[in-house]
């Protein structure tokens, strides 16, 4: 497999000509790596079931390719269980996407303006400017129903998330789900799965954030392992570790390449 040349990943995800300052990614297709089509069909058994096992291994040694990754997914985010069968995640998907629309129609008779990018309560998004900022640079946002499926999907999840609400930041984590799952109600469900993990960073009060917990973690780890690093930081002022907000809140995201 030697022989087989390496792909860029860049080509799956379209950025428009005239944004030059975005970072090219650094993650190649490497056949006989990645995890492939063929490799993923491979992993389930006849009646379903997925060697997750296997998966996660050729995971690690070189990523997923991008024709699949939404599929995929929905296993790493826990939306399916590896043992279920073909059938079972048939019935959870068609009931998933049916309480979907229930929960999207209910949210908009209350509030009739989803998908518009207009103001819909105040703890969701106002006038909707995180989502016309979110991954403004890639071809995929110049189609209205995409920002469309963004908002609404934003929307109806600080609808049920009463605790929650919207945060700044959500529109990062939920955009890549959009762009890798066709079906918007499947991508509102992932974005609900990775919510489960993150939502306590987006919890604020009057006085504090959650992710304020995550940077003393990161402030005391810093200090054990690099006491000279954590001591230039003191010195600077920045020994509350606050400049690592947006990084811990939305992963990363507006650091790397799409």
């Amino acid at each position: 497999m030697r022989w087989l040349k390496s792909e860029c990943a860049d080509s799956y995800y379209q950025v428009k000509p005239e944004c030059k300052d975005v970072p090219a990614t650094r993650f190649k297709i490497k056949p006989g790596r990645t995890l492939s089509v063929r490799k993923w069909l491979a992993a389930f058994s006849p009646n379903g079931q997925l060697d997750i096992r296997k998966t996660l291994k050729r995971i690690h040694r070189g990523g997923i390719h991008p024709s699949i990754r939404g599929e995929v997914w929905e296993f790493l985010l826990g939306c399916y269980d590896p043992m279920s069968t073909f059938d079972k995640r048939k019935q959870i998907r068609e009931h998933r996407r049916a309480q979907y629309v229930r929960w999207k129609k209910e949210c908009s008779e209350m509030f009739p303006v989803d998908g518009r990018g207009k103001c819909i309560t105040s703890p969701v998004i106002t006038e909707g400017l995180d989502v016309t900022r979110t991954d403004r640079n890639l071809v995929f946002y110049e189609k209205q129903e995409n920002l469309s499926k963004l908002w609404d999907i934003l929307s109806v999840y600080a609808w049920i998330d009463i605790d929650v609400g919207y945060c700044q930041g959500m529109s990062d984590l939920c955009s890549p789900m959009i762009i890798l799952l066709e079906h918007e109600a499947d991508a509102f469900w992932c974005f609900e799965r990775l919510m489960r993990r993150l939502r306590e960073n987006f919890r604020c009060t009057e006085t504090s954030i959650g992710v304020v917990t995550q940077l003393g973690h990161l402030a005391t780890v810093t200090q054990v392992i690099h006491p000279k690093l954590h001591q230039h930081f003191e010195t600077l002022g920045g020994g509350h570790y606050l400049f690592a907000v947006r990084m811990l809140m939305v992963l990363f995201r507006r650091e790397f390449s799409f």
